[in-house]
């Protein structure tokens, strides 16, 4: 088995790192602003609903700063405890953004339902409320469309999260804008109707963020095209004859994959080993989304075996087998190679070059290793090697 990260090779990028944390800290400056005039204009106003947005952006601060917190800590190296590091903390976040703006949603749409219930007691709201609902719709639609590029840019979904945060809030001081202005020209019903509608567009988007981190946390592989890629980049490894059970799953904005390469039955395992470290290395440079690569080396392919598998005695015993088979006056083996394949083992033996002089002793030596074969329980084919030495 090959993938586990060297030491030190915690392929965390520094400039993704910096560019969500300063995406973040704008988020949590301009709500910090927004959350402050919107309390003072809208309790001077008498603008319920523009205090209730401000409610729902302070929901948003709070968002900012587990934002930010998550990316810190997603950023840590791996450690003993976390081998594969700690980037699903960004996926524990986006869920609970998820979760918050579902939670968010649900309280809107209550009080809107109990406002609507209460049309005629509503107070006068003030113009000031409607230009404040216009400044907050402004802001978070620019907030919006600037995270929105970062998290494309650095393939955060935690971001993406945090960016459709700020469009449903957009959409949110948008309605709250057409009922403040709906109220100043007598139509007070849709001051609460708006509330509800930002209610149930803000419970729609947070169960879907909610679904795909839990996504994530179930190991949900990458998309097909993606899939198809890396099968590519694989076969394409000089010395991989074959590919089957490849398969992925997502790291926050990575993912990890684990395939079964086929390689040729008697190349040394030093080759095998070279084979299956080259085809590593080729999907994490043409596949940067790719965090580690599990490479299994198959010498056949297992992928649908004949019957059930034999199980073979331990290497001492399979050679010992052999050489009682061989008889006493064979030759001591310099050494054997045991070749796994099917339902039998196939031996290369290699003899010192003492036992090669003799072509006569060598025909011998083949004729008895045919007759040993006969009926073997364990070796289907044993191949003589004879060492040169120079004079």
């Amino acid at each position: 088995m090959l993938g586990e990260d060297r030491p030190g090779d915690t392929r965390v990028d520094p400039q993704r790192f910096r560019e969500v944390r300063r995406a973040g800290r704008i988020g949590v400056v301009l709500n910090l602003v927004l959350v402050v005039l919107q309390i003072i204009i809208g309790l001077a106003a008498h603008a319920q609903s523009l205090v209730a947005d401000a409610m729902h952006t302070l929901a948003d601060l709070l968002a900012d700063f587990l934002v930010l917190w998550a990316n810190r800590k997603g950023a840590a190296p791996a450690d003993p405890g976390h081998p594969y590091g700690h980037r699903r903390i960004e996926t524990v976040a986006s869920m609970l953004l998820g979760a918050g703006l579902t939670l968010t949603g649900a309280g809107i749409l209550i009080a809107a339902a109990n406002r609507m219930q209460h049309v005629d007691d509503l107070p006068a709201i003030g113009q000031a409320a409607f230009w404040m609902a216009l400044i907050t719709l402004g802001a978070k639609e620019g907030l919006f469309r600037y995270v929105l590029r970062v998290a494309e840019r650095t393939r955060s979904p935690m971001l993406v999260a945090n960016a459709w945060h700020a469009r449903s809030d957009a959409a949110s001081s948008l309605l709250v804008a057409v009922g403040i202005g709906g109220s100043l020209l007598g139509y007070r019903f849709l001051d609460p109707l708006a509330a509800a509608l930002v209610g149930f567009l803000i419970v729609r988007m947070g169960v879907k963020f909610a679904y795909g981190a839990i996504q994530e946390l179930i190991d949900t592989g990458l998309d097909q095209e993606e899939v198809a890629a890396i099968r590519r980049t694989l076969l394409e490894t000089p010395g991989v004859l074959g590919l089957h059970e490849l398969r992925t799953r997502r790291m926050a904005h990575q993912a990890l994959v684990d395939a079964h390469v086929l390689v040729p039955a008697r190349i040394s395992v030093s080759e095998g080993h070279y084979i299956a470290e080259d085809a590593r290395r080729r999907v994490l440079q043409a596949h940067p989304q790719v965090l580690n690569v599990l490479v299994h080396v198959d010498a056949e392919d297992d992928q649908q075996p004949v019957g059930k598998p034999p199980v073979f005695p331990p290497r001492p015993e399979l050679v010992h087998h052999l050489r009682t088979a061989l008889g006493e006056d064979m030759p001591e083996f310099e050494k054997i190679l045991l070749h796994y394949l099917g339902n039998r083992v196939e031996a290369e033996i290699f003899l010192p070059p003492s036992a090669c002089g003799d072509p006569r002793r060598l025909a011998e030596l083949g004729q008895r290793v045919r007759t040993a074969l006969a009926g073997d329980p364990y070796f289907r084919e044993v191949t003589l090697n004879c060492r040169i030495a120079p004079e």
